[in-house]
């Protein structure tokens, strides 16, 4: 079997294995283990779910409910408000708006198979979700630990739960050997600002100043707004040889640098604002990983932009004001693949769908 290939593509040190590595494949489980309550018995569906989108016997939904338990559902789904919602765990961020958007367009839901025409709920996840309704309390005292454990894998330094849930925004900044990108991005994944430098000179040479990584640091966090959090990409490049070491140490140079001037610049009540998130984690979120690296994500942020404009409820939202010129400013990337840029947007839509609105252990 061919090992790792490392090159530099679009500025910034890559590392990709032989096409014959097989892909990797997310395998999703969900349980829901109750105690016996007064509450109506839920069935659980003998079903083993390969494929999301696979269409489903007509009424299927309907036949792994009792009525009583259909009537429980519907009247929360019909008359809960999208706050209200998002108190179940899988109802966060955008299922909760797309129900209550439904809702006022279409009328109340009639029966449970009228909820899989809501944007981002086919057939497993609303299965998921009625059982989250049934048994909200149990389903988040199974996952506790192990999500606890995901988030430690995930985010770097710990970060208390509650902090994440009530995220407003964040600023997402990769940067790379020659450029930093970064995209400010609130929890309904809005994108309020989107930016990359293109006067990136710290790699010139083999000198390593710090005052001249101050300078363009500090240049560079002079433009962000303030945000609940401020989340740097964790490379996984370790040293393979000799060669990758300046490689290496501009990597740690400016985490650290990053760390040091956005906290001093934003910290508040001497609350921790600076996280590094799993680069590897990301990948696998959105399958860009192939073995133990991970593919250019380039067209998933392509896609993104023309579902702003073609689709009414889209995964990431530009704003109109904003669109053509962020289409502009991706298009005059394309021939340079600037994965800092594509990169910095997929790390915030990971950061609220993983860590603010769900985690998986």
């Amino acid at each position: 079997m061919s090992g790792p290939i490392l090159f530099m593509a679009g500025e910034r040190w890559r590392c990709f294995l032989a096409p014959s590595r097989s892909s990797l494949f997310r395998v999703l489980h969900n349980s829901c283990c109750r105690k016996k309550s007064t509450t109506p018995k839920k069935i659980t569906p003998n079903v083993t779910f390969c494929d999301e989108n696979a269409k489903e016997p007509e009424n299927a939904l309907d036949k792994l409910f009792s009525s009583e338990q259909q009537a429980s559902i519907l009247h929360v789904l019909n008359t809960a408000s999208t706050k209200e919602l998002e108190a179940f765990r899988l109802l966060r961020g955008r299922r909760s708006i797309n129900i209550v958007k439904h809702r006022e367009n279409f009328g109340p839901f009639q029966n449970l198979e009228s909820l899989m025409n809501v944007p981002l709920l086919k057939y497993k996840s609303t299965v998921q979700v009625c059982n989250s309704i049934l048994c909200p309390k149990t389903g988040g005292e199974k996952r506790k630990l192990p999500e606890k454990r995901f988030l430690r894998k995930l985010l770097k330094p710990d970060i208390e739960r509650e902090r994440l849930k009530a995220v407003n925004s964040i600023i997402s900044i990769v940067f790379g050997t020659r450029r930093i990108a970064w995209a400010h991005v609130d929890r309904k994944l809005t994108v309020l600002d989107w930016q990359q430098s293109d006067r990136w000179s710290l790699m010139k040479g083999t000198s390593y100043s710090s005052s001249v990584y101050l300078e363009e640091i500090s240049s560079i966090i002079s433009k962000m707004p303030k945000a609940d959090f401020y989340v740097l990409e964790k490379t996984g490049l370790s040293i393979q040889n000799s060669s990758l070491f300046p490689i290496l140490l501009h990597f740690h140079i400016m985490e650290a640098m990053l760390y040091a001037l956005l906290n001093k610049t934003f910290a508040q009540e001497g609350q921790h604002e600076v996280l590094s998130m799993n680069r590897n984690a990301v990948g696998k979120h959105f399958e860009l990983m192939i073995g133990d690296s991970r593919t250019s994500g380039k067209e998933l942020v392509k896609q993104f932009l023309f579902d702003s404009v073609l689709k009414a409820n889209p995964r990431v939202f530009f704003p109109s004001d904003k669109i053509v010129h962020y289409k502009q400013m991706f298009l005059s990337t394309e021939l340079q693949r600037v994965e800092e840029l594509y990169d910095s947007l997929l790390q915030a839509v990971a950061f609220y769908e993983l860590a603010v609105f769900d985690s998986e252990p």
